[in-house]
């Protein structure tokens, strides 16, 4: 399989939903076990969003099949993944949703009991898949940050979903990195106080939603919140910490979701960065720059800087 990327993702779970592309240039859903993307039967949707359209269809024929017989699917030999979902209706992000994260910042320590703050990236823009080039814009730096987040994929659309039935409605999740141009934040010409933080400026920059490899399914991981997330830039370990960090976790997340907006099968809500992002510290990413974003079970991702 070639990625077209500095690094191989790691994929530890059993398997996972990808998209890829191949001779033809056209993306098309298959499964990845390994390093090995396999392709459907020719009878099932070709994309990721038809997938997830009658996600409980086959989600019971995924769950039904035992692992032979997905390893015994054609392999694509020369499969390049490209963005698990193209593309979601929408891409919600929670803020300051670690305990660690509001901690650095030095910010109030976050009351898990009150509702999550929702910010939005414009999906089609800002999702790229696990082995991008993160384009840096010409002109004024706008000192890109990381920001790891573990993606909860909705399966099951819903509006004002209880908490208890929340887990019912994901799919599965994928790694993302939340890139954010913090130079591009705090506007000067605000015409009004309330105006002066710009959250589209921060967080819509094209491209800066790289995730992957894969959906992985939640049922392969029922125990996600215990599991690791973890950041590197040019090999130094950035952020590194376990997702039962969360401020409020998936079922809030998803419930509180729903109640501002109904959500769709292939939505994605981005859950929240653990610390050891950059600002703090003044330090940004710069062309050339390789970063290396990893959830324990669901895989990496990797994407470089660069100026076009």
């Amino acid at each position: 399989m070639s990625r077209g990327g500095e690094k191989e993702a790691v994929a530890a779970s059993s398997w996972s939903l990808v998209q890829y592309k191949s001779a033809d240039s056209t993306a098309r859903a298959g499964i990845l076990i390994g390093e090995s993307v396999r392709v459907l039967p020719s009878s099932w949707p070709c994309t990721m969003m038809e997938i997830l359209a009658d996600w409980d269809t086959y989600k019971n024929k995924f769950a039904a099949q035992h692992s032979h017989y997905l390893n015994e699917l054609p392999e694509i030999a020369d499969a390049v993944l490209v963005a698990p979902i193209t593309y979601p209706g929408k891409l919600m992000c929670a803020g300051a949703n670690y305990y660690s994260h509001a901690a650095e910042m030095g910010t109030a320590k976050p009351d898990p009991t009150a509702s999550p703050f929702f910010f939005l990236k414009a999906p089609t823009t800002t999702i790229l898949g696990p082995d991008a080039l993160i384009p840096i814009p010409e002109g004024d730096d706008p000192n890109f940050d990381w920001e790891v987040e573990l993606g909860v994929v909705i399966g099951r659309g819903g509006k004002n979903i209880p908490c208890h039935e929340a887990r019912s409605h994901v799919a599965g999740y994928v790694v993302a990195d939340d890139l954010s141009a913090r130079g591009h934040f705090r506007r000067d010409d605000s015409t009004s106080p309330v105006f002066e933080y710009d959250w589209i400026a921060q967080k819509s920059r094209d491209g800066s939603c790289p995730i992957g490899p894969g959906i992985t399914p939640a049922w392969q991981v029922p125990d996600i919140e215990d599991h690791r997330i973890y950041l590197s830039v040019n090999g130094e370990l950035k952020q590194d910490s376990t997702i039962s960090d969360l401020v409020v976790g998936i079922d809030g997340l998803v419930a509180a979701a729903s109640e501002l907006m109904t959500l769709e099968p292939g939505d994605i809500i981005l859950t929240g960065t653990p610390a050891g992002v950059g600002m703090p510290a003044g330090t940004f990413l710069t062309e050339g720059d390789l970063v290396v974003a990893g959830i324990d079970g669901l895989g990496e991702i990797c994407h470089r800087l660069v100026r076009y």
